[in-house]
C-alpha cells in the first residue's frame, strides 16, 4: 500500500483529519476515564490507546485537565440531547410518569452503549476537583432543568407518590442508571431487556398508590 500523500495545512482533508483524530483522542480518553477514575486517567496511557505519539495529545489538549474537562461536559452535553430527543418525539397523551420512564431509557442507553464520553462524564463528574466543574456544571445545571420537570410535572399530575420527595427520588434514580455500566454485562441482558426492567421498576417505585400500575 503506498503512502498516503500528505494534507496542505488548512486544507479540507487535513480539517477532517484533524477533527477525527480529536474525536479519537476524546474517546480514549473516555475509555480511560471510565476504566481509571478521575485520579488514575494518565496521559500516556490515552495516547496508546488512541495510538498517537504524546505530543499529538498535547498539540489538541494543552493539558490533562482540559481534555478531561472535554470529555465530561461534551458527555454531558450529548446525554442531555439525546433524552430530550427522546421526550420531544413522544405526543401529548404520554404521562408524566411513563415521560419519566422514556427518559430513564434514554439516559441509560447513553451510558451503557450510546456515547462513551457520556458513560465517563456520568461515571466521574463527581471526582473533578473544584476549579474543574465550573464548565461541566453549566451542562449538568441545564439537564437537570430537563429532570426537574419531569418530575415537577408528576407532582402536579398526582402521579408521583407523595410520600417520596421528589429531589431525592430524582437523584436516585439518575444514580442507579448511572451506575449501570459499573456491573451490566452485555452477556447477561442485553441493553432492551435492562431498559425495559429500569422503566418498570422506575414506574412502580415513583407512581402513587391507587394510579395505573403500567
Amino acid at each position: 500500500m503506498s503512502p498516503r500523500s500528505p494534507e496542505a495545512p488548512g486544507t479540507a482533508g487535513q480539517d477532517r483529519k484533524s477533527t477525527r483524530t480529536r474525536k479519537r483522542i476524546l474517546e480514549s480518553a473516555a475509555a480511560v476515564l471510565r476504566r481509571r477514575g478521575y485520579d488514575g486517567t494518565r496521559i500516556t496511557e490515552i495516547a496508546e490507546l488512541a495510538e498517537l505519539r504524546l505530543p499529538a495529545v498535547y498539540y489538541y489538549f494543552a493539558t490533562r485537565e482540559e481534555l478531561i474537562s472535554e470529555v465530561v461536559v461534551s458527555g454531558v452535553r450529548a446525554t442531555h440531547e439525546h433524552v430530550a430527543a427522546a421526550l420531544e418525539a413522544l405526543d401529548g397523551s404520554v404521562g408524566a410518569l411513563d415521560r419519566i420512564c422514556v427518559a430513564a431509557t434514554a439516559h441509560l442507553e447513553m451510558v451503557l452503549v450510546g456515547h462513551a464520553r457520556a458513560a465517563a462524564a456520568m461515571r466521574t463528574v463527581s471526582q473533578l476537583p473544584d476549579e474543574l466543574r465550573a464548565p461541566s456544571r453549566v451542562e449538568e445545571a441545564r439537564y437537570g432543568v430537563l429532570w426537574r420537570g419531569l418530575f415537577d410535572d408528576a407532582v402536579a399530575r398526582g402521579e408521583l407518590d407523595p410520600q417520596l420527595d421528589p429531589r431525592g427520588a430524582r437523584m436516585l434514580v439518575l444514580g442507579a442508571l448511572n451506575w449501570a455500566s459499573d456491573w451490566w454485562d452485555p452477556e447477561k441482558g442485553t441493553v432492551e431487556e435492562i431498559a425495559a426492567t429500569a422503566r418498570r421498576l422506575v414506574h412502580n417505585a415513583l407512581r402513587a398508590p391507587g394510579t395505573d400500575h403500567g
